[in-house]
């Protein structure tokens, strides 16, 4: 049986990336893919009660390192519980944040140093590194007007970070984007919603082409 695909989607706060890879999932399945579509902190049950914790408005208190860790160890239950049975029964995996969001958030916003924050990760996920990942590219400004418009979003404690914590993050993820340059893929996410499918889309489908499937 052929290994699957491992994509994951990353970018700043309000980028779109949920609604756009919601499409892009449906798309695979209709060409007769199997997909699983998950996120990150979350996506199994021990997983997303981490989630819960990290993500409340009442933790205004947590510590960066506290933060980190708990983001490495949902990474980890995630991994061995959802990704890596379905990576190995050859499905596409598509995820909504991995360890990149960890590097540029924790690693740089938080100060806590790139290296060290994937020092932790490397312990949780064991080489595991995606195949390709879209980096969905939006300035800070523009993501948190998104998300303000956006009743119906989820509002995160994340989200109440000042805007130079998010635009610290923007730059993190411009180092992360350098260090795996093999890896990483940008779309413009400023384009309306529907040209940044199109365009993930065309991304994807390239790379399936690529590796035969």
């Amino acid at each position: 049986m052929q290994k699957g695909l491992f994509i994951t989607f990353e970018g700043p706060e309000g980028a779109g990336k949920t609604t756009v890879i919601a499409e892009i999932d449906k798309r695979l399945e209709n060409i007769g893919m199997e997909t699983v579509l998950t996120r990150e902190p979350g996506g199994i049950r021990i997983s997303e009660k981490i989630r819960s914790i990290i993500l409340d408005n009442a933790h205004q208190e947590m510590d960066g390192r506290t933060e980190a860790l708990l983001y490495a160890a949902a990474r980890r239950q995630h991994l061995v519980e959802k990704i890596i049975p379905a990576l190995e029964a050859g499905k596409i995996v598509l995820c909504d944040r991995f360890v990149d969001s960890s590097l540029a958030y924790q690693g740089h916003a938080r100060g806590l140093g790139m290296d060290e924050v994937m020092s932790i990760n490397e312990f949780a996920i064991e080489d595991m590194m995606p195949d390709l990942t879209i980096f969905f590219d939006i300035t800070p400004e523009e993501g948190l007007s998104r998300i303000e418009a956006n009743a119906g979003r989820e509002q995160n404690r994340l989200d109440n970070e000042t805007l130079q914590f998010h635009q610290n993050v923007y730059e993190g993820y411009e180092i992360v984007q350098k260090r795996y340059a093999d890896r990483i893929v940008k779309t413009d996410a400023s384009k309306p919603l529907s040209e940044v499918t199109e365009n993930v889309w065309k991304l994807i489908s390239s790379r399936l082409m690529s590796e035969g499937i």
